[in-house]
């Protein structure tokens, strides 16, 4: 499945599927907006799921950008930005994919999924920075982590 408006395709990889460049991408390049269901409920949870920044609502997000995959050293990042309308009230947040670093054409784009450490996986997407379990960096050494 080929996605011409933001330049990537949707293929096999290591992981199921995965989100490929068509062409070059420069760090600080924006793909494209992630689109999909907001769900407003705090106990809802799924593989693809976007926490929204508010613990309450997450986006649900449609393809391409659903098959992103993990990586410890992602080349890739999501983007939150809280939207006003003109009178001050809040619009839903809007999601981007933003690009970390060079990207040439057929190489995978990847995020880091940073999931909380009492849902984290072992990880294997075999970077040199990788740190065993897909989950936050940050929660490593705070006495909850896996390894």
């Amino acid at each position: 499945m080929e996605y011409t408006k933001e330049a990537v395709r949707v293929g096999p990889s290591q992981h199921g599927l995965g989100v490929f460049a068509l062409h070059s991408f420069a760090t600080g390049d924006y793909i494209g907006q992630i689109h999909g269901e907001i769900v407003a409920d705090p106990e809802y949870g799924s593989e693809y799921g976007i926490d929204l920044g508010d613990g309450d609502r997450t986006l649900e997000p449609a393809a391409p950008f659903r098959f992103l995959n993990h990586s410890c050293q992602p080349n890739s990042a999501l983007v939150i930005c809280d939207e006003k309308n003109e009178d001050g009230t809040s619009l839903d947040p809007s999601v981007w994919l933003e690009i970390l670093s060079k990207i040439a054409p057929g190489e995978p784009m990847t995020i880091d999924y940073a999931w909380h450490a009492d849902a984290a996986i072992p990880c294997q997407c075999g970077t040199a920075k990788c740190r065993g379990w897909i989950m936050a960096e940050e929660e490593l050494d705070d006495g909850t982590s896996k390894t």
